[in-house]
Order: structure tokens, then sequence, then C-alpha cells
């Protein structure tokens, strides 16, 4: 958390980029991804997690085995020798000499004051929890789950309190969490399928700022179907202007927002800050 509000004072919101930037040669979810992300003024990493069937972790969104690995399998089904045989296809859709990252790998080259999100790894917190211990990296790691009772459970009774941001689709969800007193929670990503959810009013964001917690908005757009923030996303943002896109988020109070293009939020903050 103390770096969380060290950043915060320099900056408007932090950049949280998905998956790393990926371009050309350069494939999502990797230590040069990862990079790249860093080189283009992100202040977060997402990354996606994995585990093996013999209990080693990777970093892989599952469900993107045929596009980045050409394979017709779901690696979650994959002992480590399987994982660590299989090579990546670049943006090309070439194969190239590129593996699967180890997330100790990661960790390692990222050790120091870049925030690092661990997305999808609620399904194995009884086991990456202690994993992660080894490393002290406390105060980088940041952890998000959907609510739900099986994973908050281990997150709650867990000795070392990584910070912790729950994922808010619905009202009930904020009087859920708040039966956690264990939890290091430090802010809620919200989600608004269109400005009719409630979590698009402001006086249910001011609610949740009011806790001390702070805001986590998705920019990114997955695809037509999924919208994570009443259409207001990068696409938006690039497209018909950033007052139809990131403008929206920064006005409704996000202190982290999530994109695909972070080098282009990064030049936008970078201007918001000569306005002020």
């Amino acid at each position: 958390m103390k770096i969380i509000k060290e950043k915060l004072e320099n900056n408007l919101f932090l950049i949280a980029v998905h998956r790393g930037s990926s371009m050309g040669n350069v494939v999502e979810n990797t230590i040069p991804a990862f990079h790249a992300g860093v080189q283009s003024g992100s202040d977060i990493l997402e990354i996606d997690i994995i585990r093996s069937t013999d209990g080693k972790f990777y970093i892989f969104h599952d469900g993107n085995e045929k596009r980045l690995l050409g394979l017709d399998r779901n690696i979650k089904t994959m002992d480590s020798s399987e994982i660590d045989s299989c090579n990546y296809r670049n943006n090309n859709g070439t194969v190239v000499n590129v593996k699967v990252e180890k997330l100790e790998d990661v960790l390692n080259a990222f050790k120091g004051d870049i925030l690092i999100n661990l997305d999808r790894s609620w399904e194995y917190w009884d086991t990456l929890l202690p994993f992660l211990d080894q490393f002290n990296m406390e105060d980088q790691i940041l952890l998000k789950s959907p609510v739900q009772k099986s994973w908050l459970n281990v997150l709650d009774a867990h000795q070392v309190k990584y910070s912790f941001i729950p994922i808010i689709k619905n009202l009930s969800d904020i009087e859920e969490m708040e039966s956690y007193k264990n939890i290091n929670m430090i802010g809620m990503e919200i989600i608004a399928e269109d400005q009719e959810s409630p979590f698009f009013r402001d006086e249910t964001i001011k609610t949740i700022k009011d806790k001390d917690l702070l805001i986590w908005i998705n920019a990114i757009r997955l695809d037509d179907q999924n919208i994570l923030y009443a259409g207001f996303d990068d696409d938006a943002s690039i497209m018909k202007g950033k007052e139809h896109g990131w403008q929206k988020l920064v006005d409704k109070g996000a202190d982290m927002i999530q994109t695909d293009w972070p080098s282009l939020l990064y030049n936008y903050r970078e201007k918001l800050k000569l306005t002020k």
C-alpha cells in the first residue's frame, strides 16, 4: 500500500497495463511485454496466473491456447514438463523461441517499485499465497477476485496481508466484503454494463471512497459483448476522443485505470498534469 500511496501522490491516477504491452515479436504476458509496459509509463503490471497439474505457477490467460500456443487443450490440464515444451506464436502467428513464463522468474525480474496485479489467481490461493511469501513482495503484489466466500476465506485466514481489490458487480458484493475484517482491502474494481448501473452513479462511487477505498475501472475492451464500464473504454478514447473514454473514468474518480494502450494513456495523464 505504501507504493500505491506514493505513486498516487504524484499522479492523478495509476495506469495498469493489461498483460503487458505486446506488439510485433513481443508476446503478451511475457517478461519483454512487461518491460515494454513499464517503458510505456505503466504503474501496475496486470498478469494472469495458472497452475500446472503438478503445482507449478505460470503466467498465462487460459482460453488463449490456440491463438498463442497452437493447442486445442486447456493449459491448466498440463503438467510443467508439457508447458515448458510449448513455444509461443508471436503477433504475426509465427512460432518463436519464447516460452510460457514461470511466475518466480517474473517476480524476480520486477522486484522493486512496480506494482504487480496477479489476476485470475484466486482459485490457487491455498498454495499460491504461501508460495508468494518467500519473495517478500507484499508491498508490490496486488490481488483481485470476484466476491466468493470460498476464495475470500482463504485470503482472510492467510497471515501475510496482501493488498486486495474485490471485483464488484452488485451492491450486495459491497455488503459481503464488509463482513471480512482480516482482509487488506484497499479498493474496489467496479463494473458497469451501462449508464443505468449503480456503479455509474456518483453517489455509489462516493460511498466507496468515503470508506477510504480506491476505485479501479477498466478501460480495456475485450470484445463487442463484454462491456466493463458503460462503453467508456480504450476504443472510444482512441476513435472518438478522450472525453468519450478515459476522461469520463477520471471524472468518475478512478484511482487506477486498466488499459491496453498505456503509452497513450500516459501521455494523456501528462497532458492533464499541465492543466492543473
